[in-house]
């Protein structure tokens, strides 16, 4: 083969043909159609060279690189779309010397190139260490030629192996280029080396990843199949749309919704979470829950208050009979809102027995005000995390009462009434009362956290009512928080009016009668009140107007026609209702020695409560029974003492207690009781056993007694008197000192009874005991002090005279 040769030339794109190699070749472009034919018809030799830019479809010669590969063409075909398939056998390698000018073709004068085989040990090495490699690179890589690769390790002509081996190695084509324009077969042999080793590395490297991913996935990849297969069903079955629209419905109520700042970037940042996550996984639903929470939650969204003060006032007092001082309470903090526009607090916390509506009061401030109203019940609970929520970790976990309270509202400036506050319990579990106190604190609840959110709430704007049956089980820092407002009982004149106005008419309607069918006087009602009921509320009052309707219903159901109204009498009702459960008025019929009428405060209201006292000859023993608390067993010991120290001015012998035994009782012995209001009581009543006077039966009394007598202040003065009203009493003896307590009750309560203040033990006995001339009481003896009352006692143990 001359040195120089002039050959056709044609252009290679993406392609590098090595000498030793045969290629096939697909021609479609015009110039190098006629260069292959033209090389064909003349000796079949032909230059190819690669493009430097695989996108040209005419290139100029500065598009060529200048060495390419001299090559014979072995075989030519043309196909029926007018393009070539030549077979072509790449001999030695070529530099371009000169282009030769024609329009139809490239031409180029071509110089070949002597290659350099280093006939030493180390090419030698280079080319078994480049065996030794591609027996390894051909068991990683399966898609490369096995009959191929076995030809190239029996071949011992380096010059051959590494042209071949180039040819066969997916390398770029600048690593070709670079590779056919090096003549230096030791150099081609360390390159070649250099390139399969690192294919190796990279081939090993993706194999660990494939069998590490293969590992972790194949769990994933096998519950998505069949949550996909899962989907295609209920696809088919029309039952559930692809996930992705229930992400694009989420991500358009994300965007709608106002939040804060903070709130924002916690819902962004969870739904980008949640887009990664296989749609049926636990995870998922986790955090759908949670989004869903945030976005159901009002965070601006208010009702636009119009607090009209005599609109507030009309309706509470249509809903409500009296309970005057509250409902001015609430119009004076109703009116400071309207001013202020927003008002940190106060709590209020309605306190009172059951049933005299302080739940329905919350409710009505709610209407009046045009403001969304909540209620959740606080009676036993016992975790913290009913108030602030659990956290995200445990299963099943949700925002706590007050965050459900608000969303249930919908609004971020409801009335929101935490009934029964002061039945909070507290176990291992926390402390719920302690999670109210920032709930409650006008200076916290503006940042509320719940466990479950985790995120700032606000409930600065919520109008919080609690209510509570006693004060005495609330904690004292969450009673701080919190402005009382006493609802106490009702008066008979009260109940009487809200049973005409609201009670009745309601159970009416209830029991689907018609006002005229049931003739309901207000002397029966007072009946029912009197002699069925006793309480401070209306909820039994209410049981027992339903049960009349029921009865009256029952009628007009088995003949509508021929049903007349119903008059209700005493006889009638005694056959609605059964016997009387009560005795109207629990006071005795007649004065009795021994028995004594007390005022008690109850959780329920006022109750009238009888002490009885009894002498018998024993040795002094003081016997006290009817379940008494510690400080009323104490009050009993210092009525006893202050009887001791009256000994002769109420005509006893001084050595009396030592003779006799005196027992102490208070009926309806299951009941605990306790409270040192009774001490009055308990005095008169021994004092009547003692001297065999008899106690009035239409006087009670309260008030706390001291050893010398003095009368001290008692509380739930109301309540007593209400109690005072429902039993028939006439006189109620109560403390001076509680004389200006009557000023916060109505006059209408106190019309019907005496009430007379004392001081002293001695005035309650002179008013209490049945004499025929008290103010004598007290006269026939001079007082003594202790130590002359010894000295009597010595002078009767020696001499045994008596007084």
């Amino acid at each position: 083969m001359d040195n120089l040769k002039v050959l056709p030339l044609m252009p290679l794109r993406e392609l590098v043909v090595f000498p030793q190699t045969a290629v096939p070749l697909f021609i479609g472009r015009t110039k190098s159609i006629i260069a292959v034919e033209k090389a064909y018809q003349r000796d079949k030799l032909i230059f190819l060279a690669a493009q430097k830019d695989p996108k040209i479809d005419a290139p100029t010669p500065e598009d060529i690189y200048r060495v390419g590969t001299i090559c014979r063409i072995l075989q030519l075909v043309r196909l029926p779309d007018n393009t070539l398939k030549v077979l072509v056998e790449g001999l030695a390698r070529g530099r371009i010397v000169r282009y030769f000018t024609t329009e139809e073709y490239f031409s180029v004068e071509v110089e070949e190139m002597n290659e350099v085989l280093e006939e030493d040990a180390e090419t030698i090495a280079l080319m078994n260490l480049c065996k030794e490699a591609l027996e390894e690179y051909a068991q990683y890589n399966k898609k490369l030629n096995q009959d191929t690769v076995s030809t190239l390790l029996t071949l011992d002509n380096p010059l051959e192996f590494v042209d071949r081996l180039s040819a066969l190695l997916n390398l770029k084509v600048e690593v070709k280029q670079k590779l056919l324009e090096t003549i230096s077969v030791k150099k081609r042999l360390e390159t070649v080396l250099g390139h399969l080793r690192g294919e190796i590395e990279i081939i090993k490297t993706e194999a660990r990843i494939r069998e590490r991913v293969k590992k972790q996935m194949e769990k994933h990849q096998r519950d998505y199949y069949l949550q996909e297969q899962m989907k295609a069903i209920q696809k088919e079955l029309g039952e559930r749309e692809d996930g992705r629209t229930d992400l694009a419905e989420l991500e358009k109520r994300i965007k709608k919704k106002k939040l804060p700042k903070e709130a924002k970037e916690v819902v962004w940042k969870e739904f980008k979470k949640l887009s990664l996550m296989p749609p049926m996984s636990a995870e998922a639903t986790v955090v759908r829950n949670y989004i869903d929470w945030i976005l159901s939650l009002p965070w601006y969204e208010k009702t636009k208050e119009n607090i009209d003060l005599d609109k507030v006032e009309e309706l509470l007092n249509k809903e409500h009979y009296g309970l005057e001082k509250p409902k001015q309470r609430i119009i004076e903090h109703l009116a400071v809102q309207k001013l202020v526009q927003k008002i940190k607090g106060p709590i209020l916390c309605f306190v009172g027995p059951p049933g005299v509506g302080k739940t329905s009061l919350a409710r009505s401030i709610a209407k009046a005000i045009g403001r969304n109203f909540v209620r959740i019940s606080l009676g036993g609970v016992r975790d913290e995390a009913e108030i602030r929520g659990h956290r995200r970790t445990y299963v099943g976990a949700l925002p706590g009462k007050i965050i459900q309270g608000m969303k249930k509202a919908g609004t971020i400036n409801p009335v929101f009434c935490l009934d029964e506050i002061d039945k909070i319990g507290t176990d291992f579990r926390g402390d719920p009362a302690a999670a109210l106190l920032e709930v409650l604190d006008p200076e916290q609840n503006f940042s509320f956290q719940d466990h479950y959110l985790e995120i700032p709430y606000d409930l600065s704007q919520v109008f919080f009512i609690t209510t509570a049956n006693t004060l005495y089980t609330i904690p004292a820092p969450l009673l701080d928080r919190m402005e009382i407002i006493e609802l106490p009982g009702y008066t008979e004149e009260e109940k009487l009016e809200i049973a005409k106005r609201h009670l009745l008419p309601r159970q009416l309607e209830a029991h689907g009668l018609k006002p005229e069918m049931v003739q309901l006087s207000d002397k029966m009602i007072l009946e029912i009140i009197r002699r069925y009921t006793r309480e401070a509320g209306v909820r039994n009052l209410e049981r027992e107007l339903a049960t009349i309707c029921r009865k009256v219903a029952k009628d007009v159901a088995k003949n509508p026609k021929e049903f007349k109204p119903i008059k209700v009498t005493i006889s009638k009702l005694e056959s609605f209702l059964g016997i009387p459960k009560y005795r109207y008025g629990v006071a005795e019929e007649k004065p009795q020695v021994g028995i004594a009428t007390g005022l008690a405060w109850t959780e329920t209201g006022g109750a009238l409560l009888q002490i009885e006292a009894v002498i018998m000859p024993g040795k002094g023993n003081l016997k006290i029974t009817g379940k008494l608390g510690e400080v009323m067993q104490e009050s009993v010991q210092a009525a006893m003492s202050y009887v001791r120290s009256r000994a002769l001015q109420l005509g006893l012998p001084l050595d009396f207690y030592h003779k006799v035994d005196i027992h102490v009782h208070v009926p309806e012995g299951a009941i605990p009781k306790d409270g040192p209001s009774a001490g009055i009581t308990i005095a008169t009543a021994i004092v009547s056993a003692l001297t065999k006077v008899p106690v009035k039966n239409t006087v009670a009394m309260t008030g706390e007694i001291t050893l010398r007598g003095r009368v001290l202040p008692i509380g739930g003065l109301k309540e007593k008197l209400l109690a005072a009203i429902r039993g028939g009493i006439k006189t109620v003896i109560i403390p001076k000192e509680n004389e200006k307590d009557l000023k916060d009750i109505n006059p209408k309560i106190l019309k019907p009874l005496e009430i007379m203040f004392v001081e002293h033990m001695d005035e309650v006995l002179k008013i209490a005991l049945d004499l025929a001339d008290p103010e004598n009481l007290f006269k026939e003896a001079p007082f003594l002090d202790v130590w002359q009352l010894v000295k009597l006692e010595d002078q009767v143990s020696q001499q045994g005279i008596s007084h």
